[in-house]
């Protein structure tokens, strides 16, 4: 059933509808924005974070399409199950949520490691996907950045410094402190603190054990993914970000060359340029858009 939410002070714009959709007994949030023209649906990242960091892009998007979200299993105000978090548990969620919503077929947009389910939604069912977007994608393609390397997630460490908090028992001991190290890596940018905070504060509330599920229950590897960008058959832009700490620029590389895809890269921009440049990534998803057939 779908209801309108209370008026938002913080929000440019407010949904136009809102609700949740079962699936498997999990409960998932999900907004509408706009109700004309084609659909642009922007995909769950990371549990760590929730739709909200799409709040630049929603106003805009919204003028000109039928926008829609949803917090992704363990964020938001969509329910945390101990396990579940699958790759295609994502995509099967962002389905129900279309079919929810009466959405046939939309673009998809997705951030980081929402890559992975918007390249199995496109390759398994072309039917409902217009085209895709990857802004900023982590799949495992291209290489790993080299400060990332030294350090196991699953193995207890002599020390915290850097990535080393990169670690299933380093976020159990100081999950705020992991948060403050990830997010000032996502936005390397000067003048961040803002978004810092706002992620940071997002980051805080779910668990550590939400992101351990997540990370214990990856599936993807190269191969997979390979296998699925070589099924995809839509339109794609890939938008990465030169300076990005946290996925090598070479996987977007990689991931636009394996679909074919249009490949932007982002001069000065880290792990969010849509949050950090969001009118020149807002410009962007409304030309593609365009040449889509869209307004």
């Amino acid at each position: 059933m779908l209801t309108a939410i209370p008026r938002e002070q913080t929000r440019a714009r407010r949904p136009d509808q809102s609700g949740h959709v079962e699936r498997d007994g999990v409960q998932l949030f999900y907004e509408v924005y706009g109700s004309e023209g084609p659909a642009v649906f922007l995909l769950p990242t990371w549990s760590i974070i929730h739709s909200r960091h799409w709040k630049l892009q929603i106003p805009y998007l919204a003028r000109h399409f039928r926008v829609l979200t949803f917090d992704g299993r363990g964020s938001g105000r969509s329910d945390r199950p101990a396990s579940g978090y699958y790759e295609r548990e994502f995509a099967a969620d962002a389905l129900a949520v279309m079919d929810a919503t009466s959405t046939d077929i939309a673009v998809l947009v997705s951030l980081s490691l929402g890559a992975r389910w918007a390249l199995m939604l496109a390759a398994d069912h072309p039917e409902r996907v217009a085209g895709a977007v990857f802004i900023a994608p982590s799949a495992p393609l291209g290489k790993t950045l080299a400060s990332q390397q030294p350090y196991l997630w699953d193995r207890e460490l002599r020390t915290d410094k850097g990535w080393a908090r990169y670690n299933r028992y380093y976020w159990l001991r100081d999950y705020q402190g992991f948060l403050e190290f990830f997010f000032a890596q996502m936005f390397p940018e000067p003048h961040s603190t803002k978004q810092i905070e706002d992620c940071v504060g997002w980051g805080l509330e779910t668990t550590p054990e939400i992101l351990i599920a997540t990370e214990i229950e990856k599936e993807f590897d190269e191969q997979a993914t390979r296998g699925l960008c070589m099924r995809v058959r839509c339109p794609v832009l890939v938008i990465h970000g030169a300076d990005d700490l946290i996925s090598s620029p070479s996987r977007g590389i990689a991931l636009a060359e394996a679909t074919r895809g249009e490949l932007v890269l982002l001069e000065g921009s880290g792990h969010g340029p849509h949050v950090r440049d969001p009118v020149k990534v807002n410009l962007l998803l409304r030309d593609f858009m365009g040449r889509l057939g869209g307004k």
